[in-house]
């Protein structure tokens, strides 16, 4: 989520004396050196109890706390959401009327995901899968659920399992997370290769820049973490949520490189773009 520093284990700064909120936070170390990964972000309440919400992975460990003054609408969490109607979930290896059920269960799961009880979630998927392995929505939301529970293997085993149905990226970041948390170092350069590759958007190709940069600090390379976040494309207009993520994840490396006028001067930016952006404000005036 080697050398690493004692003042930081990845792109967004855990692990320092001081407390801080994190831009990254990946794949981190805690105090007895076992890695740690953020939770996914929540499956978002809905109206109707038929839709779920699968949305990138961007947690809310994997950026600044955000004041309670922000709103949903302004929440990096709001980007790139998917809404599955579970209606449509198809569970082709049973009858009707057990697909049916089978629905109402998932519905039940990721109820279950929202309101944090993982193991309710674990074990609702799972019995879907025990009689109707192949959704790819279920190996989806399991592995976000042992995502969030830290069980990285088996998170890993059922979004490779979502990724070889749907051939989709979207989970990439976590995916590389999670072998970023197992030190598979190569695997993480893979999925960065393949998510840049196909390039599904933005938000979610800076989430798995800032895996990757981090990843790199984690072996103590923090001058390539830099290197892999300076590279990213500039905004064209007003800078979005993924961007001023990226300058944390950015201002945090220079600082812990020694470079505390370019962070500052980064941290200032994103202050001027959103001045209750986590604790850049603090960070920025701390760097005089």
């Amino acid at each position: 989520m080697a050398n690493q520093s004692d003042r930081s284990t990845g792109a967004g700064g855990r692990g320092r004396p001081r407390s801080r909120s994190n831009a990254d936070g990946r794949g981190a170390k805690t105090s007895g050196g076992k890695p740690r990964i953020p939770r996914p972000p929540k499956i978002e309440k809905r109206q109707e109890r038929s839709e779920v919400t699968f949305e990138r992975v961007e947690s809310q460990d994997n950026r600044p706390k955000q004041s309670s003054k922000r709103t949903a609408s302004s929440s990096s969490r709001s980007a790139g959401r998917r809404p599955i109607d579970v209606s449509e979930v198809h569970f082709a290896e049973v009858n009707s009327a057990s697909a049916d059920k089978l629905r109402r269960r998932l519905a039940e799961a990721a109820a279950a995901f929202e309101a944090e009880r993982y193991k309710d979630a674990e074990r609702l998927l799972v019995s879907i899968q025990g009689l109707s392995p192949g959704a790819p929505e279920v190996h989806e939301l399991l592995g976000l659920s042992y995502y969030r529970m830290g069980n990285w293997a088996k998170a890993i085993d059922q979004l490779e399992h979502f990724h070889g149905i749907t051939n989709s990226v979207e989970q990439h970041p976590v995916l590389a997370d999670c072998n970023r948390a197992l030190r598979r170092w190569g695997r993480v350069q893979e999925l960065w290769d393949e998510l840049a590759h196909v390039s599904p958007g933005p938000e979610l190709v800076e989430e798995g820049r800032i895996v990757l940069a981090g990843s790199m600090a984690d072996r103590g390379n923090l001058n390539e973490g830099i290197k892999v976040l300076e590279k990213a494309p500039k905004p064209k207009k007003k800078p979005g949520l993924h961007h001023l993520r990226r300058w944390y994840a950015l201002a945090d490396l220079y600082e812990r490189v020694g470079d505390n006028s370019r962070a500052r001067r980064l941290f200032g930016d994103i202050v001027q773009h959103e001045s209750d952006f986590g604790d850049a404000a603090e960070r920025a005036a701390a760097l005089g």
